[in-house]
């Protein structure tokens, strides 16, 4: 089986990673290339799926953009969310049918049990919803019934020719009110959390460094 090739390429601005994402897929399909997955962080901005409207935008366009945040429509799949400073990006280029494994669901169900690990490993347990893609935090104990979900990482991947693209934000330490412009994912029943916000006080000073080791070590343990 293929390796994973882990990069991490700090701050880039949406369009731009969109397009080397282009680049590697169409690499990938003509036989060259090498299977990666792309760390990176984010300029505020907001995206919107493959077939996903407005509906879930509490804000207009010009708002979004009197705040400074972006508006990408693309071709991922999933609804509306939301990517800036504090959140890892993970852009996942493989090609599946090299893998032996054209199941697209089974893709998702392996990008979710990658960041559940890694999760368990950087302090915060983890769980999936059964009906809904993405990864969850494991409710304490003492938490009471009725507690709405929390979502800590989105995931939405694109498809061409069974090369992947696109991927997963995992929420590191970023503001979460920029969530309240929308309806996350389309689920208004959960609440957005993160790293950070899981382990308060316990939260390491390296952690966006410590994220990027451990998801990125996860990854290519899993993919090889």
């Amino acid at each position: 089986m293929p390796d994973l090739a882990v990069e991490w390429l700090g701050t880039v601005p949406y369009a731009e990673a969109l397009e080397l994402q282009q680049q590697r897929v169409e690499a990938l399909r003509k036989g060259g290339g090498q299977d990666g997955l792309l760390l990176l962080e984010h300029p505020p901005v907001v995206t919107l799926g493959r077939g996903a409207g407005t509906d879930n935008l509490r804000v207009s366009e010009s708002e979004l953009a009197a705040r400074g945040i972006a508006l990408h429509r693309v071709s991922r799949g999933g609804d509306v969310t939301y990517h800036g400073p504090g959140q890892l990006v993970g852009y996942l280029i493989l090609d599946l049918s090299a893998r032996e494994e054209r199941d697209v669901h089974a893709f998702l169900r392996r990008i979710e049990a990658a960041l559940g690990e890694a999760l368990g490993e950087l302090g915060v347990p983890a769980r999936t919803l059964a009906g809904y893609t993405g990864v969850f935090v494991q409710p304490g104990p003492a938490e009471p019934a009725g507690k709405p979900p929390r979502k800590i990482a989105s995931i939405g991947v694109g498809l061409r020719a069974w090369v992947t693209y696109h991927g997963f934000a995992l929420n590191l330490d970023l503001d979460l009110d920029a969530f309240e412009s929308m309806v996350p994912c389309g689920l208004d029943f959960v609440e957005m959390t993160s790293i950070a916000r899981e382990l308060g006080a316990d939260a390491p000073d390296d952690l966006a460094a410590r994220a990027r080791r451990v998801v990125g070590e996860t990854f290519a343990r899993q993919w090889r």
